[in-house]
């Protein structure tokens, strides 16, 4: 009797020991909602062979299923699987606060989407910035989701570091100008078809581990890594060549494109902004365009910028002050700035070549032409939020990428070149783009404009 009392308290204990090992970190118990909470839409959740089961939903906004308890240092994970057309994702360090849209649920989400341009573990910052590591940073993990099917997602988060596995594969690897805090929450998007309505996505298997410092220095990504830090590099990036060319506080390394030193007036330097002031809209009349002291030849080029409303500015390259000495702006290669929505250049030129991340009056910025499976052209956060523009010349190849995607690509020096210059305001400029080097160029258009982040790294 003795020895059945003894077998039946160590099956009790053993049972205990593997739940409470099986359930270490859970964020879901596989039974109820209990520790979590539905916010703004009204799209049902409910729990169903301990699975959290969403249902798509007409008629609301996107809805979110989230954790009481908010989160800053931690290794995520969870799978998730999605029926055929459906985007969805999962908050991290998210918020909701009436001061901000009504309580509007905003914050980075790891994507998880069903379409071809197979973004799936790149981050999104819902409802405020837009794309911060869209997958095309790092296209080798653009296949690692698979369809249809339960994919296996983990997520790192410690300081400014962000980073993403999608079925063991490396997929995002970001740094955050910010350390947030907030909760984890699950998103069921809003549908405008019809066809959709009734679809589920499922999770299961969601697991937290809050980190500290000596767990996080044993984790490593091979994806490229994106860095926001405000004028401030990476140690990566400093190992990987970058340099700051802008130190957020001064003008060293900058002149003015017709003057010797910065301008007296018409630009401000202030909180690690560099700012141009509006003046009427006048190209090159006020404080006037700024160049790099230095030029440079075959580069990677990131500038991050910020419209006011129906704002014109750009930044160029290969520039030669000594091209134009009248009026207007100084000569170069044009990486279009231009808010397209509330400024009447957007609909001058010829087919579009003049709006936002264009090679201005040459080629028109379409990132459908690298990748066919974007929902649209470019992505554009809007007037009043940061969007990031990057050049990159390698000999005559030249390509700009907005928001980390490709829009532009083209070679100098070809007949194909010639012809698009001849057809454009820059004939009259003999060889035209086709400088071995120049300077890089900020541009006063006369609408105020604001920098940060501006670094290079020469190939």
């Amino acid at each position: 009797m003795y020895k059945k009392i003894a077998q039946l308290v160590f099956f009790i204990l053993l049972h205990i020991m593997v739940n409470a090992e099986t359930n270490e970190g859970a964020l879901f118990n596989g039974k109820n909602f209990d520790g979590w909470k539905i916010l703004n839409g009204d799209a049902k959740y409910i729990v169903e062979n301990n699975e959290i089961v969403g249902t798509s939903k007409m008629n609301t906004p996107n809805t979110f299923l989230v954790t009481d308890k908010d989160y800053t240092h931690f290794i995520l994970e969870y799978d998730m699987k999605m029926d055929e057309g459906l985007n969805s994702g999962v908050q991290i360090r998210s918020k909701s606060i009436e001061s901000y849209q009504n309580g509007r649920v905003h914050g980075l989400q790891i994507e998880c989407e069903d379409s071809q341009r197979g973004w799936s573990g790149g981050i999104y910052d819902e409802a405020r910035k837009g794309w911060r590591y869209p997958l095309d940073y790092n296209s080798a993990a653009k296949m690692a989701a698979r369809k249809g099917e339960w994919n296996h997602f983990r997520v790192v988060a410690f300081e400014n570091f962000i980073m993403t596995w999608v079925n063991g594969i490396p997929a995002a690897n970001l740094v955050e100008e910010d350390v947030e805090s907030g909760f984890i929450g699950l998103q069921v998007h809003s549908i405008g078809d019809a066809k959709h309505e009734g679809k589920t996505i499922r999770w299961k298997n969601i697991t937290l581990k809050e980190i500290d410092r000596s767990d996080f220095k044993a984790i490593v990504s091979e994806a490229p890594q994106v860095s926001y830090l405000t004028n401030k590099l990476t140690d990566k990036e400093k190992a990987d060549g970058w340099k700051l060319l802008w130190d957020g506080k001064s003008t060293n390394g900058w002149r003015g494109a017709r003057m010797s030193h910065f301008p007296e007036k018409g630009w401000e330097i202030s909180e690690g902004i560099l700012k141009v002031l509006p003046s009427g809209g006048g190209e090159s009349t006020n404080g006037g365009d700024i160049v790099t002291t230095e030029k440079y030849r075959n580069f990677i080029l990131i500038v991050d910028f910020q419209l006011t409303k129906g704002a014109n500015s750009g930044i160029k390259y290969f520039v030669d002050t000594e091209l134009n000495q009248g009026a207007g702006s100084s000569i170069g290669c044009e990486f279009q700035i231009l808010d397209d929505q509330n400024h009447p250049d957007a609909k001058a030129g010829v087919n579009g070549n003049r709006t936002l991340a264009s090679l201005y009056d040459l080629i028109k910025a379409d990132g459908k032409i690298f990748n066919p499976g974007l929902p649209t052209i470019k992505y554009v956060n809007g007037f009043d939020q940061w969007n990031r523009a990057c050049v990159v010349v390698d000999g005559p190849m030249v390509e700009h990428y907005l928001n980390g995607v490709k829009v532009v690509e083209y070679e100098r020096g070809t007949q194909q070149w010639r012809a698009l210059v001849a057809y454009s305001k820059y004939k009259v400029w003999p060889n035209f783009g086709e400088a071995e080097e120049g300077h890089i160029l900020l541009q006063d258009h006369g609408d105020e404009v604001r920098f940060k982040n501006i670094k290079i790294k020469e190939l």
